[in-house]
């Protein structure tokens, strides 16, 4: 009888434990999915977290697994943009030793993308743990993406004329301070430089291609910041496997949002994620 219990006891506990390995699994495939999904779209990736976590009781594994996520966004920005940042390498070093005219345009994008980067990175220095801990409540994240969505709805039918040999320094410099703005929980960094790229006259597609091109060095940045804390972690060994399985999703939906996104701004829809976004942070300050 006893030993009967015993193997009973002992075969429940077993099939506990794979459950929670499964459910462990599938919680970070979702989170990865989830991650890389809203980070290239304009309705802040950072304010749904807080929003998920609150909703469903899932506890996030520290600032080094967001950041892990965020590179995996990071590649699929690479992926999408490869011929773009292959082109903008050869004319920029080529230009430095030939001073070819017709090369200066994609040198003076990569000095801007450098000056462009410099807000961001500041502030987030200086400031970044005070502004998670102040704007962290889901009422906070449900006025900012208000705010967001308020901002998408200025430039809904904007069509600027600037391409990316017309930018300037200070074209750079605002898009940055932009950047530095969604460091802010709900208020979207893809929409914030998006919103500022386009009131300052860029056209759509050189817009997009400076946001994202802008994500490049901050996205690297957190990564080599982070990595000694994602290394140590002591949970690193024991959750490689849900790490890794986050971080292929967030490849992967990134990929595919992005894309998704670049057809959603040729059709001048934006419209769209600005009533999405008013809908949630109404929501998110009346009911949560």
């Amino acid at each position: 009888m006893y030993r009967g219990c015993s193997k009973s006891t002992f075969r429940e506990e077993q099939k506990l434990e794979k459950l929670s390995d499964l459910w462990l699994l599938l919680k970070y495939t979702f989170l990865g999915l989830f991650q890389g999904f809203t980070e290239p779209i304009p309705i802040s990736s950072s304010g749904h977290l807080v929003i998920v976590k609150n909703l469903f009781q899932l506890e996030m594994e520290g600032l080094s697994f967001e950041v892990l996520v965020n590179f995996g966004s990071l590649i699929a920005v690479l992926i999408i943009y490869r011929r773009d940042i292959l082109r903008l390498i050869q004319n920029g070093t080529g230009y430095l030793f030939t001073k070819n005219k017709q090369q200066r345009s994609d040198f003076n994008f990569i000095l801007y993308l450098l000056i462009g980067t410099i807000p961001a990175g500041v502030i987030g220095i200086l400031f970044e743990d005070w502004i998670s801990t102040t704007f962290s409540s889901i009422k906070m994240v449900g006025i900012t993406l208000i705010i967001t969505g308020f901002a998408l709805w200025i430039i809904r039918n904007l069509k600027g004329q600037k391409n990316d040999g017309d930018l300037t320094w200070k074209d750079a410099l605002i898009v940055g301070l932009a950047q530095s703005v969604a460091l802010i929980p709900g208020i979207s960094r893809s929409g914030a430089t998006i919103v500022a790229a386009m009131l300052l006259g860029m056209k759509q597609t050189t817009a997009l291609r400076f946001s994202f091109m802008l994500y490049i060095p901050v996205s690297l940045g957190s990564m080599l910041l982070s990595a000694e804390e994602l290394i140590t972690n002591p949970q690193f060994e024991a959750l490689f496997i849900p790490y890794m399985l986050a971080f292929l999703a967030a490849i992967i939906a990134s990929y595919f949002a992005l894309k998704w996104f670049m057809n959603i701004m040729a059709k001048g829809n934006l419209k769209y994620f600005a009533i999405y976004c008013f809908v949630v942070g109404f929501l998110a300050v009346i009911w949560l």
